[in-house]
């Protein structure tokens, strides 16, 4: 073989070890195993999400051709009151729901965080509502609140009170609300308390005893502050599923009755898929995205001075 042609063998040879040696290196493999879901989240997640933003500056009603309109949707919703009533709803739904599910599900932790009989029962039994349907609950409590034939109306007029509307009255629907989602997630919270109180050390609760605190002593001042880590999580997710609030809307009133439980999702579903304003209901929702994003940071900004993590 002549110079010349070795030295054009040699820069093939050199490309093809270096192509061999990727197809074998571990993270070549990896990537290949995981590039069937890489695939399905960039298509189904990353391309709508990105579609989305462009939306939110275009005045798009998914059937004509789209206009491009800047900040002018983000602008109206400063002047739209629907949309400030919407927030002012899921504010106070959100201020309700969250400390009654926290503090609720603290009180039937500790209740259940012993050993007696049929324990596994009552456990169960509370967890039960978390894998219900929201389709369920919601037909459950329309039957259970029906001002006419509901059970519970029924058993207010035998104690000598007047029916109520409860779904049906725009003073009283918002708040069967969070009665409903109350119930409804009051177990998920209650498996992680219970699950963070069988990680206290029973070696610092005997200790407490033996110093000579009291139940209540021992729970406020060994427990409590242990269960901080926890308590963060639930009211950072519950304030998460809270400011999003949609399907038991939609199943039990549709928003109202007269607007009276229309929270910032079901005005954006109203936006999007009634008056078919895509672009105006896009831009709502990274408005909420953004308020979820500085109420969390937020949380774990003042959760950093209270919560102590056991190393």
């Amino acid at each position: 073989m002549s110079a010349r042609d070795a030295a054009a063998t040699a820069p093939r040879g050199r490309r093809a070890g270096r192509w061999d040696r990727l197809l074998a290196s571990e993270s070549t493999t990896g990537w290949l195993f995981v590039s069937p879901a890489v695939l399905v989240i960039g298509l189904f997640g990353v391309a709508p999400i990105i579609w989305s933003v462009v939306l939110s500056f275009q005045s798009n009603d998914l059937v004509t051709p789209a206009t491009w309109v800047g900040l002018a949707n983000y602008k109206a919703l400063l002047k739209d009151p629907m949309f400030a009533a919407s927030v002012r709803r899921t504010i106070l739904y959100t201020v309700l729901f969250v400390p009654v599910v926290t503090v609720g599900a603290l009180a039937l932790a500790v209740a259940l965080n012993r050993r007696l009989r049929g324990m596994r029962f009552y456990r169960t039994a509370v967890f039960a509502p978390v894998v219900t349907s929201t389709v369920a609950t919601a037909i459950m409590f329309n039957w259970l609140l029906d001002p006419d034939f509901g059970i519970v109306n029924a058993l207010l007029v035998k104690l000598g009170f007047s029916a109520q509307g409860f779904f049906q009255s725009p003073s009283q629907a918002l708040y069967c609300i969070v009665v409903m989602t109350v119930w409804g997630w009051l177990g998920f919270a209650v498996i992680i308390f219970l699950a963070a109180l069988q990680g206290v050390p029973q070696e610092l609760m005997e200790a407490a005893a033996i110093d000579g605190a009291t139940r209540w002593r021992a729970f406020r001042r060994v427990q409590l502050p242990m269960l901080g880590p926890a308590t963060l999580f639930l009211v950072i997710w519950l304030s998460i599923n809270a400011l999003q609030l949609f399907d038991e809307i939609y199943v039990t009133t549709r928003g109202g009755p007269l607007s009276a439980t229309t929270v910032v999702v079901y005005y954006l579903y109203q936006q999007a898929f009634q008056v078919f304003q895509a672009g105006y209901a896009t831009a709502i929702a990274y408005v909420l995205f953004v308020g979820i994003l500085l109420l969390t940071v937020v949380q774990l900004l003042i959760g950093r001075r209270f919560v102590h993590y056991r190393s």
